[in-house]
């Protein structure tokens, strides 16, 4: 009988060939202290930030226009997005690959200078990938529901779907064993975990993609919420802006975690607060999709 594939949200499942995934990374040229991977990455974010901010200063938009959309709404509702347990999950793992990879070039266990550079230059591919792969999953959501029609028909359809998604998710908190749960097909899961054994920068930007992906069908409810309201207001260039900054607030709680996760106690601390609070944190989740939802279908 074939070996069913771990679950996304095992990260002991995923053993890493730590030795063989340093060799690569550990080539990466170093720049200003920092390896070139983290220095892309901090430049390609801080890029998109200010020209997300230029296009919301030199154009500005009227919320209301937006359903009532603003700047630190859009930032809330991603960094949100990007705590949803289904995600959180995720960045175990990729925790849990860093830490090995730690271990691997170091002779006691405690990071080095070398070491952590070495897991920032991993990280960075990976933290990339996710943020690339997550914005492409929103412009082409944009697009498909441009490509239907401008009319709030459209929109509503969207915004039902997404409720859909918000009572699913209680439904998992609820009633678990009830009917199948929300989350990624197992195939995905598989393909993961291979790219994360994988190793390497190739391994590193294949994870970081499938990630991507594979937090869309149990964490994308406010995505897709916060897309039909860019799509009823018209989209635009400040339609992009704002999808910019969900982005970037959605990514922004997998930097912190690259920052932190060369500590045992921080990635212990992370753990046993995920299992405490992930059930009450995907309700709340869930209670805010509805509440979005059901605004966006009473004023269209």
């Amino acid at each position: 009988m074939a070996e069913k594939a771990p679950p996304c949200h095992d990260p002991a499942a995923a053993p890493v060939d730590a030795g063989r995934a340093a060799r690569p990374i550990a080539a990466s040229r170093l720049l200003f202290g920092l390896p070139r991977p983290a220095l892309f990455l901090v430049s390609g974010l801080a890029t998109v930030a200010l020209a997300a901010t230029a296009t919301i200063v030199a154009i500005p938009f009227d919320g209301a226009a937006f359903g009532g959309l603003t700047v630190p709404v859009v930032l809330v509702s991603g960094f949100a997005d990007g705590l949803n347990p289904c995600a959180f999950a995720l960045l175990v793992l990729f925790a849990t690959y860093t830490l090995a990879l730690v271990n691997a070039v170091t002779s006691d266990g405690r990071p080095t200078l070398e070491a952590r550079r070495r897991l920032l230059g991993a990280g960075s591919i990976y933290v990339g990938a996710v943020f690339i792969t997550y914005f492409i999953i929103g412009l082409g959501l944009l697009s498909f529901l441009g490509w239907l029609g401008r009319d709030h028909l459209v929109t509503r359809i969207a915004a039902i779907l997404a409720l859909i998604m918000a009572v699913w998710m209680l439904k998992d908190v609820f009633l678990p064993s009830w009917g199948p749960s929300m989350a990624a097909p197992h195939a995905t899961h598989g393909w993961m975990h291979r790219a994360m054994e994988r190793g390497g920068l190739a391994g590193m930007l294949i994870a970081g993609v499938l990630v991507g992906i594979c937090t869309v069908p149990c964490s994308g409810a406010i995505y897709l919420d916060i897309v039909a309201v860019l799509h009823a207001s018209g989209g635009g260039v400040t339609g992009l802006a704002l999808l910019a900054f969900y982005n970037l607030a959605y990514i922004a709680p997998l930097v912190a975690l690259l920052l932190a996760v060369s500590d045992r106690r921080v990635l212990g601390r992370l753990g046993r607060w995920n299992r405490a609070n992930s059930p009450w944190v995907k309700a709340g989740l869930a209670v805010a999709v509805v509440a979005m939802s059901l605004g966006l279908l009473l004023t269209l």
